[in-house]
């Protein structure tokens, strides 16, 4: 998939956990990591910047996921620094949820497409797909991108009912 898609596959995916963290009365936070899952959703494919790796490569897996879960874990307790225990364990486990969720939604948008994925490298080769669109189909990427924006509306409409 292109950006508009990857964007909407982040928004779709955040969509129920937003809710859960809104619902929970962390409105604020729950913004902020709808933002960081969209900001990160596309930095699987930088991968094309990287010398000698493959796309959809090493940075298409379950493994790089949980390393940008952690890496965004990491950064927000050296933010949140001396405050961590007034902030506690629980925003950098949000972060470190956030971070994963990006590339996961990463990796449903490019499982609908005929390439593919191997979310299990390094255990595994295996190449998925579910084949439905290619990734350049320019309906498709626009159609994702709706139905998060569409999943995000109906996460604060829901959230201003139920609050």
């Amino acid at each position: 998939m292109y950006r508009p898609g990857h964007y909407g596959a982040a928004l779709l995916t955040y969509a129920p956990f937003g809710l859960v963290v809104s619902l929970t009365g962390y409105e604020t936070a729950a913004i902020v990591g709808c933002v960081l899952v969209v900001g990160l959703s596309t930095v699987p494919d930088y991968d094309y910047h990287i010398p000698l790796v493959e796309h959809r490569g090493p940075t298409h897996t379950l493994l790089f996921a949980v390393l940008v879960g952690i890496a965004l874990a990491g950064v927000t307790s050296a933010l949140v620094g001396e405050n961590l225990a007034y902030a506690g364990l629980g925003v950098v486990a949000f972060a470190f949820a956030v971070g994963t969720l990006s590339i996961v939604s990463h990796l449903l948008a490019d499982l609908l497409t005929p390439a593919g994925i191997q979310p299990f490298w390094p255990l595994s080769n295996r190449r998925y797909t579910l084949d439905v669109t290619p990734a350049s189909s320019t309906f498709a990427n626009y159609a994702l991108l709706a139905l998060g924006v569409a999943a995000i509306f109906v996460t604060a409409v829901g959230v201003s009912v139920l609050s």
